[in-house]
């Protein structure tokens, strides 16, 4: 009788055989077991995990498989280069395999626990999951009853990830944004997980606030949750806490990766053309032993420095991002508008409809690689 570390041995084999999410073989007996493993190894970890470099950072992914192979194709796989990568959450909805996604990178933790690194996004909440996307994917895959338990399953292991984490205590990280409502690193061991996600509080925060450019202090957001805060809130915070610099994700940035507050802040987005409907880069951040940082970007194809790799300095790149079309940033400006989630007209304790039909700067360095 194979042990349980041998399924997901032999699962995992399967999947990068195949690279295909349409022929990895994820019945619904397998991914049950999948979550309570999964639940059991998440909970071990604390709310903030403390991690040393080097270390690679991934940002929003929503479901584009080919993504999440580009990635570690590109900057190696744990168990064959011993890499280690934090994601910063959003693994579901939006794009077309957010099954195939989330079933692959937990099977990864599974095996590599030390290497791989799972933080919560606002979309790994039963409220938010069940209107864009995954919740449709789960029925479409299983069918309506084994499809809705499969969806109740995943949600069950989202509310055991950890919700941030700090790189040798220099550098923090989470999937949304600051809060004002931190006042010391020891709250966060007073988060006692499973949890839901309030609309309102730290934890909200770190899964929906979002810098803005002009703001002063904090501000409501236009999402209907959290806020939105500005450059000055950044800098003291990172004086507070005693930061290098704060690393994020939650909204799409045109070339995979955009500073704040004089780059003590930077937004990571890792989905390349992010629906299917805009020609966005997709980037992850590389921060070496000694914390020096790193972008490698990878760019969709047919864009106009598709297949280049350069490296940059950091006046190279304000150049190439001055370069950029008013027109193309319009077309961003116009999709976000459109696209970007908000909060639903439900709170976070509310049983969803499931069943309707419905620093220091100097340290700072980027590389651009396609």
């Amino acid at each position: 009788m194979p042990s349980n570390r041998d399924r997901f041995v032999k699962a995992f084999s399967g999947f990068n055989a195949v690279k295909d999410p349409n022929r990895m073989e994820m019945p619904k007996e397998f991914v049950r077991e999948l979550c309570l493993r999964a639940r059991e190894q998440l909970l071990r970890e604390p709310a903030m995990l403390e991690l040393q470099p080097p270390v690679i950072i991934v940002g929003d992914l929503h479901g584009v498989f080919r993504d999440v192979l580009m990635i570690f194709d590109q900057n190696g796989y744990p168990h064959v280069d011993g890499k280690q990568y934090l994601f910063l959450g959003d693994y579901v909805d939006r794009g077309p395999y957010s099954i195939a996604t989330i079933v692959y990178l937990l099977t990864y933790k599974l095996l590599y626990p030390d290497k791989i690194h799972l933080l919560r996004g606002n979309h790994e909440a039963r409220y938010i999951n069940v209107q864009y996307g995954f919740y449709a994917e789960c029925i479409q895959k299983y069918g309506m009853g084994d499809g809705t338990a499969v969806w109740e399953l995943f949600n069950t292991v989202f509310n055991c990830l950890p919700l941030c984490a700090r790189i040798q205590k220099r550098i923090f990280c989470m999937h949304g944004g600051i809060s004002q409502h931190q006042t010391a690193w020891e709250q966060f061991s007073k988060i006692h997980r499973p949890c839901l996600i309030p609309d309102f509080g730290i934890l909200c925060d770190l899964l929906w606030a979002d810098p803005h450019p002009g703001v002063v202090g904090f501000k409501h957001s236009p999402r209907g949750v959290s806020f939105v805060f500005g450059e000055h809130v950044v800098t003291e915070f990172c004086r507070k806490f005693d930061l290098d610099l704060i690393v994020r994700a939650h909204q799409v940035v045109l070339d995979g990766y955009e500073f704040f507050a004089s780059r003590r802040m930077v937004t990571i987005f890792s989905a390349s053309n992010y629906c299917g409907t805009f020609d966005n880069a997709g980037a992850v951040l590389l921060v070496s032993d000694d914390l020096k940082c790193s972008f490698a970007v990878r760019r969709p194809e047919g864009h106009r420095t598709y297949g280049v790799e350069t490296k940059s300095t950091l006046q190279e790149i304000q150049s190439l991002h001055a370069e950029r079309s008013k027109e193309g940033k319009l077309k961003l400006k116009k999709f976000l508008e459109k696209g970007e989630e908000r909060m639903p007209p439900v709170s976070a304790s509310e049983q969803p409809a499931a069943d309707k039909k419905t620093p220091k700067s100097q340290r700072v360095t980027e590389e651009k690689s396609n």
